[in-house]
């Protein structure tokens, strides 16, 4: 078993990310880390956050990855993220909808790994 290692900019690439009322793409929490690490290690750490299940991974519709903070998982039980997800076309705010959740149900043999559920529109600030 790997121990997680807790450096200064996973600490704060993680702190960033909880802080957001949106999912943030890369380049945003990059623009946000103020030179603590360059753009390699962000994609490292982000990629190590969503192992460790401690953020998860959002396509948008331009199929930009974004990643969200897990606020309704239990880690040690429970990491699922079958819950819909909002993409706003005119701010580009991408928002979690967890109580909004989807049962996928799928034939005999198949596994699911990842699911992305993005809907676009406008959200209620651009409305």
């Amino acid at each position: 078993m790997t121990i997680p290692r807790n450096t200064r900019a996973k600490e704060r690439i993680l702190e960033i990310i909880l802080a957001s009322d949106r999912a943030l793409s890369q380049s945003d929490v990059f623009g946000q880390v103020d030179g603590l690490c360059d753009r390699v290690t962000v994609y490292r750490v982000l990629d190590r956050l969503v192992s460790e299940k401690k953020i998860h991974k959002i396509v948008n519709v331009d199929g930009i990855i974004n990643y969200a903070g897990c606020s309704s998982c239990d880690t040690a039980n429970l990491h699922q993220h079958d819950h819909l997800h909002f993409s706003c076309v005119r701010c580009k705010k991408l928002s979690c909808l967890e109580n909004h959740h989807v049962n996928v149900t799928l034939p005999l043999g198949y596994a699911v790994q990842e699911l992305f559920l993005t809907i676009s529109g406008i959200c209620p600030s651009c409305g």
